[in-house]
């Protein structure tokens, strides 16, 4: 395998799994869709700081030892499921205080603030407490490093491959968010949007927590 067909390859594999709907898919929507622009491109900036991290450590052979370490990925996964299904829930009962708040308007809860290092932040651990994309990096990317090829050079490069489709196909999500901004900010779309993107972030951690 030459790096030019490494390269290819590989791009159509993480871009089909771009393109699939996910947690880093129903996060940037979320985001954007209440007007949080900067918070939304703190979101993907943070979603591919942590793919950048895992690359690393998968090129490095350092996600090998989390793979090989029971504790260790044991540790991770019920952490990140944890984190998932509070965020989750925090997101379900906001939607109970939005009704609240139109009855007493007075009582309506701080919204969050629109900076991109809140969403940096969401997004990162979001990425790094999720087992799965360990694993699928140790999976992955060895199997598209040519031989003779240098093993972190080229696995940084794939990498990047990976981060420049998923800020793509980001900026197609915002954009689509964008054009229909007059209807999602209303109060009813928000909330609707809440509670679809609650009940799949707490899936996700159930789904973390329950997986081998």
């Amino acid at each position: 395998m030459t790096i030019s067909t490494a390269l290819w390859s590989f791009s159509l594999v993480v871009g089909l799994l771009t393109l699939t709907p996910g947690l880093d898919t129903a996060l940037i929507l979320r985001t954007s869709a209440l007007g949080h622009r900067r918070r939304a491109w703190g979101t993907v900036l943070g979603i591919q700081t942590g793919t950048l991290v895992w690359g690393g450590f998968a090129s490095l052979g350092i996600t090998a030892l989390l793979t090989a370490s029971h504790l260790a990925y044991e540790t991770l996964r019920w952490t990140g499921a944890a984190y998932l299904v509070w965020m989750g829930i925090r997101m379900l009962l906001s939607t109970r205080r939005g009704r609240a708040a139109e009855a007493a308007p007075e009582e309506a809860p701080v919204p969050l603030a629109d900076t991109v290092a809140g969403g940096w932040r969401q997004g990162t651990l979001t990425n790094l407490l999720n087992p799965k994309m360990g694993a699928f990096y140790v999976a992955l990317l060895p199997q598209f490093i040519p031989p003779g090829a240098p093993h972190l050079a080229m696995g940084l490069l794939l990498t990047s491959v990976h981060i420049l489709l998923g800020l793509t196909w980001s900026a197609v999500l915002i954009a689509f968010t964008r054009s229909l901004r007059g209807w999602l900010r209303k109060p009813q779309a928000q909330r609707l949007l809440d509670r679809i993107t609650g009940t799949v972030i707490v899936g996700f951690g159930i789904r973390i927590a329950l997986g081998e």
